[in-house]
């Protein structure tokens, strides 16, 4: 909610200013999380703490790698960048702190709405905001005469139209990589048909529906216009396939907004003719086509409480106000004091304006998301029905969530 409530009011809230930001450290620090632009910004300024070594393995394998590597006693990392997504999974395995007591000592000048909290317990620190929306090339969609597409029925008609006039072969860009970033293409579309993954209240699912199979019809639709090897692209070569005048219209990390135009070797093209939307909507309906995310980090548990003090200090450090400067601050919509949104920002603000539903954070939906990136491939592959895929999405769920207790 907090985030609606910052891009409603059209800026973000201001922080209580910092006494100082001198970093000073007594315990190592290593801190795992992804690796795009914002996250390397975050780690490199936490880096700068002195004392004690500060290490990052900042990979698009984190979040295979994060509960083991905080699993062990010690634990291999002290922090964890995760998202309303992730934070899940870290903490039904009991592999972060609550920063309760860290904050009092340490964080007085955290705004509120930062400080993620389950119960009365702040397990995280929130420092950016997150959504997909649409990015296109305004240029090529002007050669090819169509309006900006506002839903997905209308993208596919951009698409067409920009094939048929020999401008483009595969004009649609999608992070449709088996696994993880194929999950997340199918929740988007399946909220946006109204879909619910679980039966009201419970753990049960309920992917296996109308909406289900609508939005693997429609993911199916859009994929037609991909690189034939979709399945392989996560949003790093979704990216670079736009980058290099590919692709002309995708839905897109807002987190990745700044690179399209800025990254080295980028088409002058593509700076020239890059442009932001707002998420699209599917199906006829209202609610955005899209999930609100936010990115934090935590503090692993198994650890010294010396190390926990010295990586809660660092990650502070790594977002204090005066790491925002010219080249950091338009990679991301950042909830650091002294942020002031650019154009690069516009989509993700949009998508809050719009009432995007948050990310499902929901102790279950890690084993939800993990079914649906296992099991969808097949059908994209045109090897199985949409019906057959949903069950068997419903079935590989329904073992893991019996396993873990959620279901009986």
């Amino acid at each position: 909610m907090f985030l609606k409530k910052i891009a409603l009011a059209g800026s973000l809230a201001a922080f209580a200013a910092s006494a100082g930001y001198a970093c000073e450290i007594s315990g190592r620090v290593n801190i795992v999380g992804n690796e795009f632009a914002a996250i390397q910004a975050v780690a490199t300024s936490a880096k700068e703490c002195t004392g004690a070594s500060v290490d990052s393995n900042l990979t698009s394998e984190h979040q295979t790698i994060n509960v083991a590597g905080l699993s062990g006693n010690p634990s291999e990392y002290t922090s964890a960048i995760i998202a309303n997504s992730s934070i899940v999974a870290l903490m039904n395995e009991d592999v972060i702190r609550p920063l309760n007591d860290l904050v009092e000592q340490h964080g007085q000048d955290l705004q509120p709405g930062q400080l993620i909290k389950i119960g009365d317990d702040i397990m995280a620190v929130a420092f950016m905001a997150n959504a997909q929306h649409l990015m296109y090339r305004k240029d090529v969609l002007e050669q090819a005469g169509v309006e900006v597409p506002t839903t997905y029925e209308e993208l596919l008609e951009a698409a067409k139209a920009i094939r048929e006039q020999g401008i483009m072969q595969n004009p649609v860009g999608g992070a449709y990589a088996s696994g993880w970033n194929l999950a997340q293409e199918f929740n988007n579309i399946f909220l946006g048909y109204g879909g619910s993954h679980f039966k009201a209240g419970t753990a049960e699912p309920n992917v296996n529906s109308e909406a289900g199979v609508n939005a693997l019809n429609m993911m199916k639709a859009l994929s037609e216009y991909m690189n034939p090897d979709f399945l392989t692209h996560d949003s790093n070569a979704t990216n670079a396939e736009y980058r290099a005048g590919n692709v002309a219209i995708m839905n897109m990390w807002g987190s990745r907004a700044s690179q399209q135009t800025t990254t080295e070797g980028v088409l002058q093209e593509v700076i020239d003719g890059h442009a932001i939307g707002a998420p699209l909507t599917v199906g006829g309906g209202s609610t955005p086509a899209s999930t609100l995310w936010w990115d934090g980090w935590t503090v692993g548990k198994n650890i010294s409480d010396e190390e926990a003090e010295a990586t809660f200090i660092a990650m502070k450090h790594g977002i204090r106000p005066d790491m925002l400067n010219d080249e950091t601050t338009p990679l991301a919509v950042w909830l650091i004091e002294g942020y002031e949104p650019g154009a690069d920002a516009e989509g993700v603000f949009e998508a809050a304006k719009m009432g995007t539903p948050p990310y499902p954070m929901l102790p279950y939906m890690g084993l939800m998301h993990s079914a649906l990136g296992n099991e969808l491939s097949d059908f994209m592959q045109g090897k199985e029905s949409a019906e057959q895929a949903l069950a068997d999405v419903e079935a590989a769920y329904r073992a893991a969530a019996i396993e873990q207790g959620f279901l009986q």
